[in-house]
């Protein structure tokens, strides 16, 4: 018989092999607990992830009818659907109608000095067979049309702020009404987008009282269509959409229900992709470090099993049911996690989340993750398998003195390889944007041969620094560089933990300062809207009475929609850019004589004050760039349904930050004088004046409505701080993930380190050195990686911040500073308090054992 026949005669089977594996196996998972950490802490991550997401995009798609209010929705502002467009709705399918505009609500008989005279609300008018589809809830009964003319519902935000209850009467305009009952559940809500106040729901004929509705208000009418059953929404829609091309409105289905909340949806999905996939390369690292480290600490048991006739296979058996064993373990409990955690990040994350899902285990998400873990597992565990695998008993023994430098043998490479192209298949195959998700693997990628790189460079520096005189430098120095010296993986570890630190500074500190930083000094303190167009002067004068110093820069106001642009119409186009949000609906438009405050002409000429030619324009320069628009270009704009071709005089930078009215279009008063239109204002004070000032107005104008700075940026404060939790929140587990890394490289190391001590110890160094030497040794590297990490977390803050959200960016770096000192002096602390147990080690009974 062959040599090669009795060995595989001799060879354990895998119920004998599981026999050893499970008898060896601590309880505890002494030497597999940074595997079971990283791969707990990374398939928790992804599950949660994939479940996230998933959750959110079924409740929309699920509820996609709900959130439009219909199956097909056509909107339009400053008017409303002619007696002919009606009927063309109504073949088409049962027709609900509804108007949404912003109105000042006024309670009456309400004491002054007992909380706000008047909140600005989103006022909404609905027919008799609203809703369509969902049902409008209601705290106290239910809800009943038609609602009479005199009769509100009202949000609990509104009922809270004004102190109302059911019996208590408003005033919208030029009518009052009575509170019938408090809203618990508007059903189209999320399809209705951001709103500056809360809401009320009126009758059309209760709308139309108030006396809001003039030429040239701001409101919004929708037209939302039931079509049959087993209609194509898309199609119809399509049809809909080329027929009436030219009447400049907006058309949406069910499948698109909120356009908006799709595009949230994207940013957010693509920054859960991305801490998904930094999660994933983290834990694998530590996969790696952890059964790195316990094949170490086992190694002895390895020798004494080939030493007995163990072959290759029966150790590769062994260890890879122990490895395996573990791996179910933690990939089951990330499972359990995952799920779990979705509830909680729903509730952190409070109003950011454009939906609320409630809890529901997705199956496809969660065997995702396991898929995941276990292709993490097994790429990162082969390759110190495979190490192990090969070495004889002789070598094993020697490993502490004289490490072994042997790489993967063939059979190992291809299943690393196989492997990685399968995890980058099933990441590729599952991400919502591939370009993203190679553009991130590609940077993760890059970080971590960036870390080697360092590591490699910081051992070959050490070896050639000059010599110091210091005892304790020198030993350090020469630590980094020693037979068995982890350094590679202590840089990678540290390198990966402080970038995590500073990466989550920059985005906590930039949506934290956001409003803060950004606001100017001088930001004006009120915004009026909605004032007649004929009342210019009458509202100079009704500020001057209250407060003759004030400030007030008055614009026009109107909306428009772009229908064509580099002689093509916006519809027939293929590809339309993605930061084109000039594209994306009906936009703000103004005219002017003169340029407007907050705007700096780059490119072009302004008009004469006295210019009567053809309709000219002047737009912003970055949205001419996405465009691809330039000086002398012709953009046609539809403003009231009327098409408008204005030639392009100029090119504007806007600064956003002025917290003014900042138009992206701006027409010659030739092209838009003449249209319906209302008049709205910023009021800058000298004093305390905001109270009376506000008074006035609301008396004076019945349609105006008046927004306080200071309540506004409130708002958006409380929007942003709910933000900045939730990404704290899902990025908090990959934070995790690298400390437990970091932990596992100062593992990793320990048995060699013990043998440095025990020698030391017997030389007679003290415990105060040793530890010197550690805390030099970690400090150095620490110093070493302190800028690569400021830079490598910056970058990507910045990115998150400005490419995915598409925030401005604007770090507090004195935090971020802190955090990178803080951090540096944490992971010092973790690599000293894991060298603590290298202080109790006895040489005369450690020297027995090595």
């Amino acid at each position: 018989m062959s040599g090669r026949a009795e060995m595989a005669q001799h060879d354990l089977g895998w119920g004998e092999s599981w026999r050893i594996a499970r008898r060896d196996l601590h309880a505890r998972l002494i030497g597999l607990r940074l595997l079971f950490v990283c791969l707990f802490l990374g398939v928790t991550m992804l599950a949660a992830v994939g479940s996230l997401t998933s959750a959110i995009t079924k409740e929309i798609s699920e509820r996609g009818q709900v959130i439009l209010g219909g199956d097909i929705q056509i909107e339009m502002t400053q008017r409303e659907a002619s007696a002919e467009d009606k009927r063309q709705f109504v073949q088409r399918g049962t027709l609900s109608e509804t108007i949404r505009m912003r109105a000042m609500a006024k309670r009456i008989g309400h004491a002054q000095g007992d909380g706000p005279d008047a909140v600005l609300t989103e006022l909404k008018g609905v027919d008799t067979l609203y809703p369509l589809y969902g049902t409008l809830a209601l705290h106290n009964g239910r809800y009943a049309a038609p609602l009479p003319t005199d009769a509100i519902l009202i949000d609990t935000a509104l009922a809270e702020r004004l102190s109302l209850r059911p019996g208590d009467r408003l005033r919208y305009g030029e009518a009052d009404f009575t509170v019938k009952d408090i809203i618990a559940d508007e059903p189209d809500r999320v399809g209705e987008g951001f709103t500056l106040g809360p809401v009320a729901i009126v009758s059309l004929e209760g709308l139309r009282r108030t006396g809001l509705i003039q030429p040239g208000s701001l409101f919004a009418s929708k037209y939302r269509i039931r079509l049959p059953a087993g209609a194509d929404a898309g199609a119809i829609r399509k049809r809909m959409e080329e027929e009436n091309a030219s009447a400049g409105w907006e058309f949406d289905d069910r499948e698109n229900a909120a356009p908006g909340t799709s595009r949230f949806m994207g940013r957010m999905g693509q920054f859960l992709s991305l801490i998904g996939l930094t999660a994933l390369a983290v834990a694998g690292i530590g996969v790696n470090n952890g059964v790195t480290s316990y094949l170490t600490l086992r190694r002895r048991s390895i020798a004494t099993l080939k030493i007995l006739g163990a072959s290759t296979a029966d150790i590769v058996r062994i260890y890879l049911l122990q490895i395996g064993a573990v791996s179910a373990f933690a990939i089951t409990l990330g499972l359990v996690a995952g799920a779990l955690t979705v509830p909680l990040i729903v509730a952190v994350a409070g109003d950011v989340l454009p939906v609320r899902p409630g809890f529901a285990l997705h199956p496809l998400p969660l065997v995702t993750a396991v898929v995941y873990g276990v292709l993490i597992a097994l790429i990162f565990a082969v390759p110190p398998l495979a190490r192990a695998r090969h070495e004889s008993g002789a070598a094993l023994l020697r490993a502490t003195v004289d490490p072994a430098r042997r790489g993967l043998d063939r059979r190992g490479k291809v299943l690393t390889t196989a492997a990685v192209l399968l995890l980058l298949a099933l990441v590729l195959a599952g991400a919502r944007d591939i370009l993203f998700s190679l553009w991130v693997i590609g940077a993760i990628a890059g970080v971590l041969i960036l870390l080697t790189g360092l590591g490699a460079l910081a051992r070959w520096a050490a070896r050639k620094v000059p010599r110091p005189r210091t005892p304790l430098l020198r030993l350090a120095l020469t630590n980094l560089y020693r037979p068995g010296a982890q350094t590679t993986a202590l840089v990678i570890a540290l390198g990966l933990a402080l970038t995590l630190f500073v990466t989550l500074a920059g985005i906590q500190t930039s949506l934290s300062s956001e409003i803060d930083r950004t606001v100017p000094d001088k930001a004006p303190d009120l915004f009026v809207l909605d004032i007649p167009s004929s009342d210019r002067a009458k509202l100079i004068a009704t500020i001057a009475s209250q407060a003759p110093d004030a400030a007030v820069n008055i614009v026009p106001a109107l909306r428009g929609t772009v229908v064509a642009y580099g002689g093509q119409r916006v519809t027939d186009r293929e590809n339309v850019p993605g930061d084109a949000f000039l594209l994306r609906g009906e936009r703000g438009v103004t005219y002017s004589t003169t340029v407007p405050e907050g705007s700096e002409l780059v490119k072009g000429t302004w008009w004469p004050a006295d210019y009567k030619g053809p309709p000219l324009v002047s737009l912003d320069a970055e949205q001419a760039e996405v465009l691809d628009l330039d000086v002398g270009d012709v953009l046609t704009v539809s403003v009231l349904g009327r098409e408008i071709d204005a030639r392009i005089a100029s090119l504007r930078t806007i600064n956003w930050e002025t917290m003014g009215f900042n138009y992206v279009m701006v027409f010659s008063p030739s092209g838009l004088s003449s249209a319906p239109h209302s008049l709205t204002a910023t009021i800058t004070l000298r004093g305390d004046e905001k109270g009376a000032v506000t008074r006035s107005l609301l008396a004076a104008f019945s349609s105006a409505s008046v927004i306080e700075t200071s309540e506004l940026l409130s708002e958006v404060r409380a929007l942003l701080d709910q933000m900045a939790a939730a990404i704290v929140a899902a990025a908090s587990i990959t934070i995790l993930a690298g400390i437990a890394v970091l932990i596992g490289a100062i593992s990793a190391s320990r048995q060699i380190r013990s043998y440095d001590a025990i020698i030391l110890k017997t030389l007679g160094a003290t415990r105060w050195q040793i530890l010197g030497t550690q805390a030099l040794e970690y400090g150095l590297i620490a110093a070493v990686l302190a800028l690569v990490s400021l830079g490598l977390g910056i970058s990507a803050a910045w990115f998150v911040i400005v490419r995915v959200f598409e925030f401005g960016w604007a770090p507090d770096w004195s935090v971020v500073m802190a955090t990178l000192l803080g951090g540096a002096a944490m992971t010092l602390g973790i690599g000293l308090i894991g060298s603590l147990p290298l202080m109790a080690l006895r040489p005369a009974q450690a020297l027995r054992k090595v």
